[in-house]
């Protein structure tokens, strides 16, 4: 199984570390487009989910039916601890590749 989160994925769970409590696909979708100017369709976010629990870094779980989606459960995403640890190491590495980069490129 692969284990490097790609950009995509990390913002997911960037999104679900910020938001702390169980998370609608909607919150995360919000969170991310506030913070980051991007905007991402609803499948995007759930296909995107769906990788990230298989590989045991997302849970989710049905919260109660609401009047406002019609009776309808919504589904909530938590951080799990593997994916709280996959994304400190997605973090270092990072850290590491642009440790003494400069800010600004000379042509050569």
């Amino acid at each position: 199984m692969r284990r490097h989160l790609g950009e995509f994925e990390q913002l997911l769970l960037l999104a679900l570390a910020g938001l702390e409590s169980d998370a609608s696909g909607t919150s995360v979708r919000r969170a991310i487009q506030e913070r980051t100017g991007r905007v991402l369709s609803p499948g995007a976010i759930y296909t995107g989910f769906g990788r990230l629990e298989r590989r045991g870094y997302v849970r989710s779980s049905f919260g109660d039916p609401t009047p406002e989606r019609g009776g309808k459960r919504k589904r909530l995403y938590r951080l799990t601890p593997a994916g709280s640890a996959a994304l400190r190491q997605a973090q270092t590495s990072l850290a590491q590749m642009t440790r003494g980069l400069r800010t600004t490129t000379t042509p050569r």
